[in-house]
């Protein structure tokens, strides 16, 4: 792990460092240094290179060179969980094809935006089984779910050079289906690991009603995204197939007792697309909906206008800039917070799933 970013505070711990999830590779290293009684601070000095960017055992000069030995004997050369198969750049964004040791693939993302902080979109599955009718990912399935360690892996690999200002999970995936993600939060918070405040960190869901639930309960200040694209529980399944299970209406009513407790603002994302959920009658049912709520004014409205180089849906078409701008114009008039959501690097196919697609290697093998 890697801890570059000045804006990002180091909390090393000067004592013993916290307990780790089941699985996660720094906690089998801990386990087996423990086991061969190696004194507890060459696992913080393990950590400490980790966090400045050493990518291989044999790096890290702190530790004598029989245990850099033996570690690379038991664990291999790198505990690092993930490699780059491909990485495509454009103005503002670049874009890396990781892949995991059992071969599944996933996207990662940097965005650098103009005002000079940056964001980094992480994937949390590779594939996605939910079927969401406008997006790249769905069309692969569900390969694998991400480890704590391949899902933090994409966040603290030394490619980067610095950590990102904020993390977003809308990368290949849903997070909230995922049984290791509420782990790599752990991790990705815990002082002395990835001691990254939770103020950072957004997670975007199409709507896993249970998961949600116990998300603002546990982390309380991540930042929330839900996806809506339609008012309309009919349309919304059509396009959301997971509508059918966990309602939208059931979502909502999570996080309208969350803002009304937390009074923590929560993003709702509106896929704006030509013919298809852009009428009046959309319109109007979506503030309806939010105005429906305790706190109406604690939920942001994030337009995104659709991409057709998705090429999800041959009846889907993306509107014109001036209709989106009037959309979300039309939302502030009735009183609803509302921007439209800046995209970046549509030269490069940045939408999820597109370069998995794209790479002539990339494997679909069922885990």
């Amino acid at each position: 792990m890697n801890h570059r970013n000045s804006n990002i505070r180091n909390q090393e711990s000067s004592g013993m460092l916290p307990n780790l999830p089941p699985g996660s590779i720094l906690l089998k290293i801990r386990d087996y240094l423990e086991e061969s009684n190696i004194p507890t601070f060459r696992f913080q000095q393990l950590v400490n290179s980790l966090q400045h960017g050493h990518e291989r055992f044999e790096e890290i000069k702190e530790l004598p060179k029989p245990l850099r030995e033996q570690l690379s004997e038991y664990f291999g050369q790198t505990p690092l969980p993930l490699k780059i198969v491909k990485e495509q750049s454009a103005e503002q964004v670049r874009k890396i094809l990781f892949e995991t040791r059992s071969g599944a693939q996933i996207e990662t993302v940097m965005s650098q935006y103009r005002a000079g902080w940056t964001s980094m979109c992480v994937s949390s599955q590779s594939g996605c089984g939910l079927g969401c009718s406008f997006c790249a990912t769905g069309t692969i399935g569900l390969v694998k779910n991400l480890t704590e360690d391949e899902i933090c892996g994409q966040i603290f690999h030394p490619y980067w050079q610095t950590l990102p200002d904020s993390i977003a999970f809308m990368g290949m995936g849903e997070a909230l289906m995922n049984p290791h993600f509420f782990n790599s939060l752990q991790i990705l918070t815990a002082a002395g690991y990835g001691g990254i405040s939770s103020r950072r960190i957004t997670v975007s869901t199409v709507g896993v009603a249970p998961k949600l639930e116990q998300l603002v309960k546990e982390y309380p200040q991540v930042n929330i995204t839900l996806s809506v694209h339609s008012p309309f529980p009919e349309q919304r399944a059509e396009i959301i197939p997971l509508e059918k299970r966990y309602p939208l209406t059931e979502n909502l009513s999570i996080l309208d007792r969350y803002t009304n407790s937390v009074r923590r603002k929560v993003y709702l994302a509106y896929l704006l697309i030509i013919g298809v959920n852009d009428s009046n009658e959309h319109l109007n049912a979506l503030v309806k909906m939010i105005k429906s709520c305790s706190r109406p004014e604690l939920f942001h409205v994030s337009v995104i206008p659709y991409n057709d180089s998705f090429k999800m849906n041959s009846s889907y078409q993306a509107p014109a800039m001036e209709h989106v701008l009037k959309f979300v114009s039309q939302l502030k008039q009735h009183g609803i917070h509302a921007t439209r959501r800046q995209q970046f690097g549509a030269s490069i196919d940045a939408a999820c799933g597109q370069l998995y697609a794209s790479n002539k290697n990339s494997r679909q093998v069922k885990f």
